[in-house]
């Protein structure tokens, strides 16, 4: 494609966050151009499961994310050594779909809805309203960072000021095999996380979480001697048998300055345990697509931090329980003793009830503890 000399809005970052964010900008009547040095379609790590409540905020942008090649998730189960619980989503189900077809997808999209796409061009700086790409300068009047977590343009304006982070690490692979459940399961192990997400009707994701660098799915799975027998014939899917990725907690102080903004992983995120990350870079595409259409960045900054509240409280439990192999067992076993409090969670998670909801669902769990 060859660039303009300008344009409305300029996305710096091809992935999923940048072609929602320019999807909504277009949607808002803006001129877009994204620019990513790779060529779709571009992978990551990832457990793979979009929730329903990121398929309502996919919609509400005009983006349909069910395909023939993604299969459908009615809830979640959590297993813990002898101890399950599941349940089912109050309305709606998820969807399983490979992260290299979501993406094809979301250039479709973009490209349908007039999205001037730059691939394999390479942006080396910004100055101003002037985006330094492919040895020319364009001027944007807007200019969006969706460069991922360790996002050029947040370095480049100065946002990383003031930013906390944590870090895990996450490993996944792909099976040929019919999906056992209608569930995407969760499975908790000392030390570590085993996502499985039925991605079609004959493949599964298996999405390996901790906080050890060197731990990989080989080694992880005689902590799961379930899923390790279901998984003993079957050898990891091409073209990445086990790719990897970091999980990063990180929040920024801000993330604008001047007509810089930040959107996706880039402006912030949740560990990976929470299946939260397209949702938030639904929710926020939308909430940046309003304040660039009335001029206020300032609306977004406090749209971004009402999005990754919950997200961000729902992290901090996981991670806890992640941690406390002791308080997990009883949490999971006091759940599965009383489903209601399961299914009550989960709701909370999608948005489904209010927060003041969760809190007594949380009361109630915590007197369940007391009394076992």
């Amino acid at each position: 494609m060859t660039l303009s000399d300008s344009t409305d809005v300029f996305v710096i970052g091809g992935g999923p966050a940048g072609l929602v964010a320019a999807i909504a900008a277009r949607r808002r009547g803006f001129k877009v151009i994204v620019a990513d040095s790779a060529v779709p379609p571009i992978d990551k790590a990832c457990g793979e499961g979009i929730m329903p409540d990121g398929l309502g905020a996919a919609r509400a942008l005009g983006i349909d994310l069910e395909t023939e090649r993604a299969r459908r998730f009615d809830g979640i189960r959590f297993c813990d050594r002898d101890s399950a619980v599941e349940a089912r989503f109050p309305r709606g189900s998820g969807l399983g779909i490979r992260r290299t077809i979501l993406h094809r997808y979301m250039v479709e999209r973009a490209a349908d809805a007039g999205v001037r796409l730059a691939w394999g061009t390479t942006v080396s700086g910004i100055a101003g309203d002037t985006v330094s790409v492919a040895g020319r300068k364009v001027r944007a009047r807007w200019i969006v960072g969706a460069d991922g977590g360790r996002s050029r343009v947040r370095r480049w304006a100065g946002l990383d000021r003031g930013s906390h982070e944590s870090c895990r690490y996450g490993f996944r692979s792909h099976y040929r095999n019919e999906p056992w459940s209608e569930l995407m399961e969760l499975h908790w192990g000392d030390g570590c996380q085993l996502y499985i997400t039925p991605t079609a009707d004959d493949e599964i994701c298996v999405a390996l979480l901790s906080s050890d660098p060197h731990l990989r799915l080989a080694d992880a799975l005689p902590r799961f001697p379930a899923i390790a027998r279901r998984l003993a014939h079957l050898d990891p899917l091409p073209p990445h048998p086990e790719l990897g990725g970091v999980s990063a907690s990180r929040r920024l102080k801000s993330v604008w300055r001047g007509n810089v903004v930040l959107v996706g992983d880039a402006s912030g995120s949740v560990d990976a345990i929470t299946g939260e990350g397209l949702c938030l870079l639904f929710q926020q595409s939308v909430a940046l697509a309003a304040a660039l259409e009335s001029g206020d960045l300032a609306s977004y900054q406090q749209a971004h931090r009402r999005i990754g509240r919950q997200p961000e409280f729902m992290a901090g439990l996981m991670l806890m329980l992640a941690r406390h192999n002791g308080l997990r067992r009883r949490v999971i076993g006091a759940m599965a003793a009383h489903p209601r409090l399961f299914a009550d969670m989960l709701a909370a998670h999608i948005r489904e009830v209010s927060p003041l909801s969760a809190v007594r669902g949380g009361l109630v769990l915590g007197w369940r503890l007391l009394t076992l």
